[in-house]
C-alpha cells in the first residue's frame, strides 16, 4: 500500500472509531496510566509553556499537561481526525479547562510556524504514521531550541499479547495478511535500533528509552471483544465480517490463547510499552 493509500483508509478509520473511543476513554486512560506519568514526568513542563500533543485521540495526556503549565501557559492538543478533535474538545469542557486549544493537524504537516512550542507529546501514534521520519522532521521543526519530544510506541508483538494474539489468528486463518515489519503498524517501531535511527534522522538526540509495563484487564472475554471493536479498526472490520460460525470459532480460540492470563474470573493480559525522550 502507498502512502496515500494509507493515510486515506487510516483518516477514515479514526473518524469511524472516534465515538468508540469516547465511550472507551475510562478504561483506555486506566490502562494508560503507567505510560501517561511517565510520558509528563519526562517531559517536565514548566509554568508558561506551550505544549503540543500530536495524535491526541480523547486528549487526556495532554491535559494533565495542561495543569502543570497553567494558566500563564497552554496545551494544543491536536489530531488528525476532527471526530477525534470533537471528542477531545468535549473532555476539555467536562475538566473546565481553559488553558487548551483544539486543532485539526496533520503531524507529517503541521501547520504551527518554527521554533513555537516547548515541549511534544505523543501516545502510540508515530508507529502509525505513513511516514514517521517526515512527522518528526515536523515535530523537529517547530520545536523551540531546548524543547523537549516525549513519545511512546509499543514493543514487539511477543511481550503484547493483548494485541498480537487475535493479530496472529486472523493471519492464521487467512483473515489478514501478514504484517510487514517495516510498514505502519503496532510494532513497526519496537526496537530502540528503530527509534535512534529516525530520532538522528529528524534532528534529535536521544535522551532516554525505557521499557513501561502496562496491563490490560477485561472482565471477561466478551468485554474484550467490544472493546477491541470500538477502539481497534483492524480488528472491528475483521470480526464485523466475520460469520457467526466464524466469530464463534475464534472466540473459542482467544478463550484458549488467554487462559494463562486468566486471574479471579477476569483477564489480566500483559504489554509492554517503549518511553522515549528526546531533545
Amino acid at each position: 500500500m502507498d502512502r496515500d493509500e494509507h493515510r486515506r483508509q487510516s483518516f477514515e478509520a479514526w473518524e469511524g472509531m472516534a465515538a468508540g473511543w469516547e465511550r472507551s476513554r475510562e478504561r483506555i486512560e486506566t490502562t494508560a496510566t503507567p505510560v501517561r506519568e511517565w510520558l509528563l514526568r519526562e517531559l517536565a513542563p514548566s509554568p508558561g509553556d506551550t505544549v503540543l500533543e500530536l495524535a491526541a485521540g480523547p486528549g487526556d495526556t495532554g491535559y494533565a499537561a495542561a495543569a502543570l503549565v497553567g494558566d500563564a501557559g497552554r496545551v494544543i492538543s491536536s489530531d488528525r481526525s476532527p471526530a477525534m478533535v470533537e471528542v477531545a474538545r468535549r473532555r476539555a469542557a467536562e475538566l473546565g479547562l481553559r488553558n487548551v486549544e483544539h486543532r485539526v493537524l496533520d503531524a507529517e504537516e503541521l501547520d504551527l510556524p518554527d521554533d513555537s512550542v516547548d515541549g511534544v507529546i505523543c501516545r502510540f501514534a508515530y508507529m502509525l504514521m505513513a511516514d514517521p521520519a517526515r512527522a518528526l522532521a515536523e515535530t523537529r521543526r517547530v520545536l523551540r531550541p531546548g524543547g523537549r519530544l516525549v513519545f511512546a510506541v509499543w514493543r514487539e508483538g511477543e511481550r503484547n499479547p493483548w494485541v498480537s494474539t487475535a493479530g496472529r489468528m486472523f493471519v492464521a486463518r487467512g483473515l489478514v495478511p501478514p504484517p510487514d515489519p517495516r510498514a505502519p503498524g503496532m510494532f513497526t517501531l519496537a526496537s530502540d535500533e528503530r527509534i535512534r535511527e529516525l530520532l538522528s534522522s529528524a534532528g534529535f538526540n536521544a535522551r532516554l528509552i525505557e521499557d513501561i509495563p502496562v496491563l490490560f484487564v477485561s472482565a471477561s472475554l466478551e468485554e474484550y471483544i467490544e472493546t477491541a471493536r470500538e477502539t481497534g479498526g483492524l480488528f472491528a472490520q475483521v470480526w464485523n465480517e466475520a460469520s457467526a460460525d466464524l466469530q464463534e470459532e475464534m472466540v473459542a480460540e482467544l478463550e484458549d490463547a488467554f487462559a494463562p492470563f486468566a486471574v479471579d474470573g477476569r483477564y489480566e493480559l500483559p504489554g509492554v510499552a517503549v518511553g522515549v525522550s528526546a531533545e
